[in-house]
């Protein structure tokens, strides 16, 4: 056994990472567990989940979002090969996938299997021949929940085959890719399939998505929640979110799949986006590049009235409601809300989310019964806030409140929830979050 795989090597490494001592236990299990599967494993990272405290559909659309990742997510161990096969082990599932990296690698949306294989394809297109790796993770991400399950996956295998490769010292890779933040916006376009500088795009997963889910991925600090904004991807603010309090996340069960009608659900809420921002291009007399940069060539109201006056696949009404959202979502709530955040005021920080909350509900339409009864029963039961995050049509929660009422409010919440939607019963996950770290290598000779 390498010696990093010993647990108390383990264990102070993922403290001093930024975990808590019951979290870095809890994954150090999980490496330990991935090397009984794959004994030859000599790297490992760790990947976490996401919260989007707030930001929703603002991200591709040039906005602001904020976020952080949890100490909730997976581990991956690698034995790098010699030749360009990858072979995959899922330990959670007990499920495994072999495939040869290529340009030509052929993906199937909705299997999970399509997030590696879309990696290997595309990196191979931007990068030329690669060598594979033998890969064993494991993760306690609910799966489809909102909390990027998905991105998670696609920042991981990147991860691993720009390591495995030592893609970073290539001139093509250090042309475009100077920062965290120019990878995270890199990976987005992976999942998407659009061109990031000179690397050209491809089909992605079918997702048209943007990049905060990479941003807080790569780019988070333990104990902080940052402000971002998107194309491109700048860091704007960050702030400590108190010690005394916590996140409890609450998947309703309900699936977030990127798949089959749910996919284009999804897929609808950004069309909707660029249909906006083209019907905006028009009225300004001039071509923009998302409602973010219409808004700072324009004034809001007469921007409206251009609106009012589209026509285009989607109705005046959509397009106003769809602007409208990002305006109070990007403009004026998350400025606002990070600001009560910075002067300690979580009474002004709840209202905001509550606003949020209740302008997507109603102005993007991408909430579903539980979800809003999720957020609705939290505050009732003295959250700080409580949110629905992620894509939407299912899904994640989140609430906020101190640390000591986390029991009692925990176990309130999740049976009121299942007495008020029993057939979400055995799919409904609850568990307690706070801001972790960022995606890293644990075989880092840094953490040792």
């Amino acid at each position: 056994m390498p010696s990093w795989v010993r647990e108390s090597t383990l264990t102070g490494s993922l403290e001093r990472a930024g975990f808590t001592a019951d979290s870095a236990r809890s994954r150090a299990a999980m490496v330990k567990k991935c090397s009984r599967a794959l004994e030859s494993a000599s790297r490992a990272w760790w990947v976490p989940g996401r919260i989007e405290v707030l930001g929703k559909h603002t991200d591709y659309a040039g906005g602001r979002s904020l976020l952080c990742a949890t100490d909730v997510g997976a581990v991956f161990l690698v034995a790098p090969r010699s030749d360009a096969q990858v072979r995959i082990l899922d330990v959670r599932s007990d499920l495994e996938t072999t495939f040869e990296i290529g340009p030509e690698l052929g993906t199937t949306t909705g299997d999970w299997t399509n997030y590696p294989r879309t990696v290997a394809r595309r990196l191979s297109r931007n990068f030329g021949p690669l060598l594979g790796a033998d890969i064993a993770f494991s993760s306690d991400l609910p799966l489809a929940a909102g909390m990027s399950s998905s991105s998670a996956l696609i920042v991981a295998f990147s991860l691993i085959l720009i390591g495995t490769n030592d893609l970073a010292r290539r001139d093509d890779y250090s042309e475009n890719i100077h920062t965290l933040e120019d990878l995270a916006g890199y990976l987005a376009t992976v999942e998407n399939g659009r061109t990031f500088g000179t690397l050209t795009g491809d089909a992605g997963v079918g997702t048209f998505g943007g990049s905060e889910d990479h941003t807080a991925i790569l780019c988070s600090t333990p104990g902080m929640l940052k402000q971002y904004s998107f194309c491109p991807v700048r860091h704007e603010h960050s702030v400590r979110l108190p010690d005394s309090h916590c996140f409890v996340i609450a998947s309703s069960g309900v699936v977030a799949e990127k798949t089959g009608v749910a996919l284009e659900r999804y897929n609808r809420v950004s069309r909707l986006a660029g249909a906006t921002t083209h019907a905006l291009s028009d009225g300004l007399g001039m071509p923009v590049e998302h409602m973010a940069a219409a808004i700072g060539a324009g004034d809001i109201e007469s921007l409206r009235v251009s609106l009012d006056k589209a026509k285009n696949e989607f109705s005046s009404e959509d397009l106003l409601d769809r602007f409208n959202q990002f305006v109070i979502e990007s403009e004026e709530v998350i400025p606002s809300a990070i600001s009560a955040l910075d002067q300690g005021d979580l009474a002004t920080f709840g209202s905001e989310v509550k606003r949020s909350q209740d302008t997507g509900a109603k102005l993007l339409k991408n909430q579903v019964e539980q979800t809003v009864w999720l957020a609705d029963r939290a505050v009732a039961l003295g959250a700080v806030g409580a949110s629905a995050f992620g894509a939407g049509f299912g899904g994640s929660v989140w609430a906020l409140l101190e640390g000591e009422r986390i029991p009692e409010f925990l176990r309130q919440w999740q049976s009121d929830y299942v007495g008020r939607f029993p057939d979400c019963e055995s799919s409904a996950e609850f568990l307690v979050a706070r801001p972790g770290p960022a995606a890293f290598e644990i075989t880092d000779a840094r953490l040792d």
